[in-house]
C-alpha cells in the first residue's frame, strides 16, 4: 500500500506543477491580451478559448494533490468531537461517497472525451482550439482522484478496524 501511495504521490504532484504551467501559461497569454488589445490596437486571437481549456488543467491536475494532502474543506461540526474510530468511520463514509461521486463524473468525462474525439470537437472562437485534450485532462484528473480515494479508502478501513484516528490534515502527506 505504501508503494502505491508514493507512486500517486508522485503522480500527483507531476500533474499539479502541470496545472501550475498551465496557470502560468494562462496568466501571461491574458496579460498579453490586455496589453495588445489596451496599448497596441490588437487582440491575442483565441485568448478566451487557451484560458477556459487550461482551466480544466488547473482545477482538475490540483484534485489528487488536494486530497493527498488533505487540504480538501471540511465541517468539523461533529468531528471533532468524535471518538478515534468515529474520525476515521467519518473519513471513510466521506472518501466512500466521493468515491462514487467522481466515479460518476469520470464515467461521464470518459463518454464525452470518446465523443470529442471522434467528431474532432473543437471551439467556435476565432482561433479553433480542439477541446479533446482538456477533457482528457479532465479525465486523467479525475482518475488520479479515485486511485488516491481508493487508498485512503482501504486505509481508512485499516485505521476503523485498529480503532486509531485519521492522520491530522495539518500533517500534510503524513502517511
Amino acid at each position: 500500500m505504501q508503494r502505491a501511495s508514493a507512486w500517486l504521490s508522485r503522480l500527483a504532484l507531476g500533474l499539479l506543477l502541470l496545472g501550475t504551467l498551465g496557470m502560468l501559461a494562462s496568466m501571461l497569454v491574458g496579460v498579453a491580451d490586455v496589453v495588445g488589445t489596451e496599448f497596441l490596437g490588437r487582440p491575442v486571437l483565441g485568448t478566451l478559448e487557451f484560458t477556459e481549456s487550461s482551466m480544466v488543467l488547473v482545477v482538475f491536475g490540483a484534485l489528487a494533490y488536494a486530497q493527498e494532502r488533505r487540504a480538501h474543506i471540511r465541517v468539523e461540526l461533529l468531528y471533532g468531537h468524535a471518538g478515534p474510530r468515529g474520525k476515521s468511520l467519518m473519513e471513510a463514509v466521506t472518501h466512500v461517497v466521493a468515491f462514487v461521486l467522481f466515479a460518476i463524473i469520470g464515467w461521464q468525462a470518459l463518454g464525452e472525451l470518446r465523443y470529442s474525439w471522434e467528431m474532432k470537437e473543437a471551439t467556435m472562437g476565432s482561433v479553433r482550439f480542439p477541446l479533446y485534450p482538456a477533457r482528457f485532462i479532465l479525465l486523467l484528473g479525475v482518475t488520479l482522484l479515485l486511485l488516491r480515494l481508493a487508498v485512503d479508502i482501504a486505509q481508512d478501513l485499516g485505521r476503523l478496524r485498529r480503532g486509531e484516528p485519521p492522520p491530522d490534515p495539518r500533517a500534510a502527506g503524513s502517511e
